[in-house]
């Protein structure tokens, strides 16, 4: 296995309440703005909410939503 391939999942930023998949390695979202959530890049946005919350990641995980990768220069 590749070791970027580790990384790939969801990641959350709770300041901006945005969740993000990352299945390449294109950009990987950075500590500590971004908190991995799961491996499971198939998971749907209810499912990762559910996630948040068990996790204690976000006091409002139901208002969390997709977010974008930013574009490279």
């Amino acid at each position: 296995m590749l070791p970027h391939v580790s990384k790939f999942g969801i990641y959350l930023n709770a300041a901006e309440g945005k969740v993000v998949r990352i299945t390449s390695p294109y950009w990987f979202p950075e500590e500590p703005d971004w908190v991995y959530v799961t491996n499971e890049v198939n998971a749907t946005l209810l499912q990762i909410r559910d996630l948040i919350g068990e996790k204690n990641l976000s006091q409002e995980a139901d208002s969390v939503s997709w977010g974008r990768i930013p574009l490279k220069d």
